[in-house]
């Protein structure tokens, strides 16, 4: 075994497919890691602390051990997640019969690459590192209440979002409120020592196009869900209604973006994100039809189809937002008076 840099790079921006043990074996601990966390996806957690850590830098509070040590936490929570998701999808006997969790990246249990009591361990592992990060948000905040609040609900969340909220019909909304206002609002707090609602309102558009993933990928499996018992939110309220709900979605990235320019919290610099409009459209617009019956011509990710839109428009918006957010921090630095807003 030797440590394949390429491989970290790969599985921290694409899925990864693999269907030989032996290739699996000789893999380092972190290449594993990565694969079996689905990182291309959890990757949207750095985003989300990116974000809060611009936000904080714009604001006067940015402090680069802090930022480093939370975001590591969080995004090694978020594997810890999707490790426990795996296990307990598993063993509840959803992810078998070329479920479409096993069609489109690497399940180390599905495929025999590791057993339970080793995907316990990594769970295990991974969770006491992702729960370090957390005492350290603790200390440094002073234990406030706040810090409290954020540490205990992420823990709920994390421990029981595959079973029973997924099952409810309630994972998708977490998952905006996660990836959204309470992730970009908290990391803001633990490194500036502030609540600001306005920081919470500016969460809600990327907690937006990362739901609007899910609910796409719950959209493409809901006929497997609904045979499986799986409520998902498109299982709960049909594919056409669930459809309709994430255009909705999508549109108030925008809305909410704009809102918050003629507000003045952000400065025009933030419209950079209506780049993103193409992606945005196609996502939109393939949500006008049911999904196909069987894969177009030249398609290469299926079964994956509504998720494959949304989630090339959330690469691309949350590109855009990034570096409009870095040129808004840079404006109100040097030009701080260059944008009073409009309201």
């Amino acid at each position: 075994m030797h440590i394949n840099f390429a491989m970290w790079r790969k599985a921290s921006w694409q899925l990864i497919k693999m269907e030989d043990k032996k290739e699996w074996d000789a893999l380092d601990v972190v290449s594993k890691w990565l694969i079996a966390t689905r990182s291309a996806v959890t990757m949207v957690t750095v985003y989300s602390c990116v974000i809060a850590g611009i936000l904080a830098a714009r604001d006067g509070h940015f402090d680069w051990l802090t930022f480093i040590i939370v975001t590591l936490g969080l995004f090694i929570a978020h594997g810890t997640n999707n490790i426990l998701n795996d296990y307990t999808d598993f063993n509840r006997g959803v992810d078998h019969d070329y479920y479409f969790r096993t069609a489109y990246g690497v399940h180390p249990l599905v495929q025999k690459f590791w057993d339970n009591k080793t995907s316990i361990r990594w769970f295990i592992v991974s969770g006491i590192l992702a729960t370090l990060s957390g005492i350290y948000a603790l200390f440094h905040t002073g234990f406030s209440t706040t810090t409290i609040g954020l540490f205990v609900f992420g823990a709920i969340v994390l421990l029981a979002y595959t079973y029973p909220f997924k099952y409810w019909g309630l994972g998708e909304f977490l998952i905006f409120l996660i990836w959204g206002p309470v992730l970009i609002s908290g990391v803001y707090y633990v490194l500036s020592g502030i609540w600001d609602w306005n920081v919470v309102l500016a969460g809600i558009p990327f907690g937006l196009s990362v739901a609007s993933i899910n609910v796409a990928k719950h959209i493409d499996k809901s006929e497997d869900d609904r045979k499986k018992g799986v409520g998902t939110f498109p299982v709960r309220v049909g594919e056409a209604n669930a459809r309709r709900v994430n255009q909705v979605a999508i549109v108030l990235i925008y809305l909410v973006t704009l809102y918050l320019v003629l507000d003045g919290y952000f400065t025009p610099a933030m419209l950079i994100i209506f780049l993103a409009y193409k992606e945005a459209m196609m996502a939109i617009g393939v949500m006008n039809k049911p999904k196909p019956a069987k894969a177009p011509e030249g398609w290469p990710a299926w079964p994956v189809w509504f998720s494959g839109f949304a989630f090339q428009h959330n690469r691309k918006f949350g590109g855009y937002l990034i570096i409009g957010l870095i040129i808004d921090a840079l404006l109100h630095h040097f030009l701080p008076t260059f944008w009073p807003g409009l309201f």
